[in-house]
């Protein structure tokens, strides 16, 4: 009886989505039990590749028909075989839930397909607005990366882009904009029109003023538009721009790019350019070229995760790009995200407590011993303070530095089990193709910095990888910079030391204590780490893990590491400290 009360009791938290958007319908069934809500993980899903928005468009006139009766039948077949693995999974019947977008709702057989999904599955298909479809999609993004994040939501779908802006403090505050702006520039509808004669200068015009009547409307906050910032920050969703983001990756300074996820992706405007990517303007191109083939991109289908579709739309999502980088303010970065309305909707379900959880920290939890949260204290103690010195991002925020030492402590014994011959590889996919491969709402750095930290807490080295690693170690290092490369592996074996000390996680309740350990910048000028009193009652194994922190503070092997970092000092052990 027990076991079955709580099998039911985790079915409450079990909720299922139907995202049926223009280009595929997206099924997916979430466990929203703590501690993992925050991470909306996902433990079903499937996908249709029926493009609503294409059917529409499908016969010889090239003007808007209904939903053809084949398709229709599809959907209906394939929402049946949901509701059989829901049923598998025991979803609650109440908490399935059918999302529909733009391509429903302004389909003009909306209500007779919507009648007949509901008399064969027995689901009502709730039919979003513009501008709820506006407000989900930006909390789907405030879903989709840690606190703090404020700046302007980008939506490409395929019959159009939505514009809105988001504040997300960390305290989980979440500001936005009343609604979200909508425009016919998706990614099939403007290539419709440029191969349909439309000149690309005049549908960029179309573009230019729709978003600057758009940015009026919004009334942007002068903290997201500040003139003394280094510009905003855009955030995309929408498979018209992950396609993008995908063909960025591809084209990366760093090859091969070592993330092969897009959410978190994030790049610089120039960087983001058409030009950058294409190698030409397609902005000021005539638009009979189109239909005529003289205009080819680089961007095909046989690169990850870009399909033929996609690859084909990409002149007319570079036209939008190419529109709105000319329209909007100073663009300093763009993130890209995989958060849309299934993770909009179900983000909108969690508590305000839960929403401002850091997800490296939701993450990890499930993995952390006993001792985590004190062992955590004393590896942030490892870290010197100075209103002087500039540390990396994940370092500088009091809330981010906190959420990298707990989610580093958490997973402080979690590969000690691996042969130790692949404990070091082990542990540096970890973020990427391993245990936390398939969290929700991480920035490509942040799994590069709890990796290459994850790396150091074992003692491990570039060279001590095997060479189907290292240029995986290599691309993360750059990825993050030398410096902070330096700072993840410094952490890291700071990390190794406290795990030589306790090698459960845990001890006593007067043997772990946040003022064993203090770290601080010395007084001569020099950016010399200075461990004050890393005082830990151990063996050998902890001597050796202090060892292992001077050398990482030893010049002669940085270049080789690929890093750029600071000497070393250990109070009582001088023979280790001297070069």
């Amino acid at each position: 009886m027990e076991g079955n009360a709580d099998g039911q009791a985790m079915a409450a938290h079990l909720h299922a989505i139907v995202d049926m958007g223009s280009n595929g319908i997206r099924y997916s069934i979430t466990n929203l039990s703590l501690p993992t809500a925050r991470l909306l993980p996902t433990i079903y899903q499937s996908r249709s590749a029926i493009s609503i928005y294409d059917a529409q468009f499908c016969g010889l006139s090239g003007t808007r028909e209904p939903i053809p009766t084949e398709t229709i039948s599809n959907i209906i077949f394939a929402l049946q075989s949901f509701v059989k693995a829901c049923q598998a999974f025991e979803v609650p019947r109440e908490n399935i839930r059918i999302l529909a977008t733009e391509a429903t709702r302004t389909a003009p057989n909306s209500v007779e397909f919507r009648e007949q999904i509901k008399a064969v599955t027995g689901l009502g298909v709730e039919l979003l607005s513009k501008e709820d479809e506006g407000r989900i999609g930006a909390l789907g993004i405030a879903s989709s990366f840690p606190a703090p994040l404020k700046g302007i939501v980008l939506d490409l779908g395929g019959g159009s882009v939505q514009i809105s802006w988001l504040k997300l403090a960390m305290g989980g505050d979440l500001q936005r904009s009343k609604s979200a702006m909508s425009m016919p520039f998706g990614a099939a509808a403007m290539m419709g029109r440029l191969v349909s004669g439309t000149k690309a200068a005049e549908l960029s015009n179309e573009i230019k003023s729709a978003f600057q009547n758009a940015l009026q409307e919004l009334d942007l906050p002068n903290d997201i538009l500040d003139p003394m910032a280094n510009g905003i920050t855009l955030y995309l969703s929408g498979g018209g721009f992950r396609g993008w983001g995908y063909a960025l990756m591809e084209r990366h300074t760093i090859k091969p790019y070592p993330i092969p996820i897009i959410n978190g992706f994030g790049i610089s405007a120039d960087a983001f350019s058409p030009q950058s990517v294409l190698g030409q303007d397609l902005a000021h191109q005539d638009a009979q070229a189109f239909p005529e083939q003289r205009i080819s991109t680089p961007i095909t289908d046989d690169e990850f995760r870009i399909s033929a579709r996609r690859a084909s739309q990409a002149p007319a999502v570079a036209l939008l790009i190419n529109s709105l980088l000319t329209v909007l303010p100073k663009v300093s970065t763009i993130y890209f995200a995989q958060g849309g309305v299934r993770e909009g909707s179900l983000y909108s379900l969690l508590p305000a407590d839960i929403q401002s959880q850091h997800p490296l920290v939701a993450a990890t939890q499930p993995f952390a011993a006993p001792g985590a949260e004190r062992l955590a204290e004393i590896i942030q103690n490892s870290i010197p303070q100075s209103a002087t010195t500039n540390l990396p991002p994940f370092l500088d925020l009091a809330y981010s530095r906190k959420a990298f030492t707990t989610a580093l402590a958490n997973l402080l014994t979690h590969h000690g089990s691996c042969p130790k011959d692949i404990r070091p590889s082990a542990a540096l996919r970890s973020t990427t193709t391993g245990i936390l491969a398939a969290t929700h709402g991480l920035t490509h750095e942040s799994r590069a910095w709890l990796a290459l930290a994850l790396l150091g807490r074992w003692g491990a080295s570039r060279e001590d990888l095997p060479k189907t690693d290292t240029q995986f170690y290599d691309g993360l290092s750059m990825l993050v910079g030398a410096e902070a490369a330096w700072w993840a592996g410094y952490i890291g074996r700071f990390a190794g030391v406290v795990g030589a000390a306790f090698p459960a996680g845990y001890g006593e309740e007067n043997d772990i204590r946040p003022s064993k350990c203090s770290a601080e910048w010395d007084d001569k000028g020099k950016k010399s780490v200075i461990l004050l009193s890393a005082e830990f009652d151990g063996d050998e194994n902890v001597r050796k893990a202090l060892k292992q922190l001077v050398k990482w503070g030893k010049k002669k092997k940085w270049g080789a590491r690929l890093v750029q970092g600071y000497k070393v000092v250990i109070s009582g052990m001088n023979d280790e400290n001297s070069d």
